[in-house]
């Protein structure tokens, strides 16, 4: 278990380097986006669009921020985040398309992006959840947001972020996924506690 201080854009070798229950923190640059932003952004790529920032080397980070605006700028309030499962249904395509490094987020995703990950070179960092407002602290600036018609939670929030983090590696890109793993032991001991206990499913 090592610890990795990343700066954006984040290379494919770099993110190689990592192993589950790494430890990484991440400057640079980091956009939100939930599964409307995912949505939208895919339709832009099947229409040709470019979209409004390119992603290539960034940390896509799962989350719906409570923002205020103060004067003519926006500030992180709070930067809690989603359960990344909701965006399992897109993040394979996304991490092909459009080569992001980092996905952030809690609660796991499941096989298809895990594939993706080892096939085209990414990780899944995990945040402890109610972190909100310590995660909110390491986010220096908003650089700008885009598709805010999406609504505040869903629009693709810029943020100029130092050593975001502590952040930790649940999936790697050699197959590794902490989550898969853990519900693979649950399966295994319940069905032996079933056979110690005289009971079948």
């Amino acid at each position: 278990m090592g610890v990795y201080y990343l700066k954006t854009p984040i290379s494919e070798e770099e993110v190689r380097k990592l192993r589950v229950n790494d430890t990484i923190y991440i400057t640079g640059t980091i956009v939100t986006a939930r599964d409307q932003a995912h949505r939208k952004a895919l339709e832009y790529l099947r229409e040709g669009k470019a979209l409004p920032i390119n992603l290539e080397g960034l940390a896509i980070f799962h989350c719906g921020p409570v923002v205020k605006k103060e004067g003519d700028k926006w500030v992180v309030v709070a930067a809690g985040p989603t359960t990344s499962t909701r965006m399992d249904l897109f993040e394979d395509e996304f991490i092909k398309n459009f080569k992001v490094r980092v996905i952030i987020g809690k609660g796991g995703m499941g096989k298809r992006t895990t594939e993706a990950m080892a096939k085209y070179g990414a990780v899944y960092a995990a945040l402890t959840g109610g972190a909100a407002v310590l995660a909110a602290k390491a986010i220096k600036s908003v650089k700008g947001v885009e598709w805010l018609d999406l609504g505040v939670p869903e629009a693709l929030w810029i943020f100029e972020a130092e050593n975001f983090g502590p952040l930790t590696v649940a999936i790697d890109s050699h197959g590794n996924n902490l989550f898969m793993d853990v519900s693979k032991k649950v399966e295994e001991n319940k069905i032996k506690i079933y056979k110690e206990i005289g009971l079948t499913e």
